[in-house]
């Protein structure tokens, strides 16, 4: 397999598409959501979608705001680590079954959907659900057209 890029990332080669992204981007950061929790939740939809160079980001992003390696590392298994508070959990549980869509038939179920409302405003909420679903259409770009995590086209701008 090769890890040279297919082709140039679509949103460069379609710039009003980034502005519309970029909206999102700027909407979530407005949500109340702390900083870690988003970059926590963006990581292990990476993971999850085996988008290199977004994990790439996001790692770097969380050893930027100074998180633990036990923590970043963790969250490959954040059910089985003791690294994270219960809103953190309830958080990955809710990425997991928002990248997940078709691994079940009730994806987000009442249980899910009680523990995270227990511990994130609507306000808040809304801002997992558009970080979670952004970064898994960042993912799929990212996959499609092989962008490297050594060499991500953003940070050759």
């Amino acid at each position: 397999m090769t890890f040279e890029p297919r082709m140039a990332n679509p949103a460069q080669i379609l710039p009003d598409s980034f502005k519309g992204m970029g909206h999102l981007m700027a909407a979530v950061a407005k949500g109340g959501l702390s900083a870690t929790t988003a970059e926590l939740v963006a990581l292990r939809a990476s993971q999850l979608n085996g988008c290199s160079a977004c994990v790439q980001s996001h790692v770097e992003a969380l050893q930027g705001a100074g998180e633990s390696v036990d923590r970043i590392v963790g969250v490959s298994a954040w059910g089985e680590s003791p690294y994270y508070d219960e809103a953190e959990r309830a958080a990955l549980a809710l990425t997991d079954a928002l990248t997940r869509l078709a691994d079940s038939h009730d994806a987000v179920s009442d249980e899910l959907w009680r523990e995270v409302t227990k511990h994130y405003d609507e306000k808040q909420v809304s801002a997992l659900i558009l970080q979670i679903s952004t970064v898994n259409l960042f993912n799929r770009i990212n996959v499609t057209v092989r962008e490297r995590a050594d060499k991500p086209s953003w940070k050759q701008a």
